[in-house]
């Protein structure tokens, strides 16, 4: 076995194993970044719990499981990256969006969220999207205020009582 298979083998192995711990991913169309941009994209998407692999194509399809969408393969050509994360979709949708705003030199393929297929065209609304612990906080808003208005009007005779008391001491 020749040294150049086995670190092949290595690699469909690492795209592999990232593919298996990381339900979201995206295909990034990895095309006329500077090493300085790149560095600065891996550094927002490390410190936000996401990361980034440049793939060979041929090694990724290797790597692919048979449970992958077919429309997946077909977005692996010409200079790929993966971006992913086991953690939020959003973050890291918001984080490739915003990155490619400012650099426009980034385009997202297509990807798999939380196991689901994402055209490039869906990738917008997935970025567009309010965090997960956002939604919790409105959640328990909404659950808390009726308990909130509850609790006032049952306090309102109560004040209103100790209000009347202060009065009839204060004329007496």
């Amino acid at each position: 076995m020749s040294m150049n298979r086995e670190v092949k083998e290595k690699q469909v192995r690492e795209i592999n194993d990232t593919f298996l711990k990381n339900d979201t991913f995206y295909l990034l169309d990895y095309v006329k970044i500077s090493v300085l941009k790149s560095m600065q994209l891996r550094k927002q998407l490390k410190e936000n719990g996401c990361a980034l692999k440049v793939i060979k194509n041929r090694l990724a399809l290797r790597a692919l499981k048979e449970d992958f969408p077919e429309e997946l393969s077909q977005h692996f050509q010409g200079p790929t990256a993966i971006a992913y994360t086991s953690e939020n979709p959003v973050i890291l949708a918001r984080l490739l969006k915003e990155f490619s705003a400012q650099n426009r030199i980034l385009k997202v393929k297509a990807g798999m969220v939380e196991g689901k297929y994402l055209h490039e065209e869906r990738f917008a609304e997935i970025a567009n999207l309010t965090s997960r612990d956002d939604l919790v906080a409105k959640l328990g808003y909404l659950m808390a205020y009726p308990l909130m208005q509850f609790l006032r009007t049952w306090r309102a005779p109560m004040n209103s009582f100790g209000s009347m008391l202060s009065q009839l001491k204060s004329k007496k």
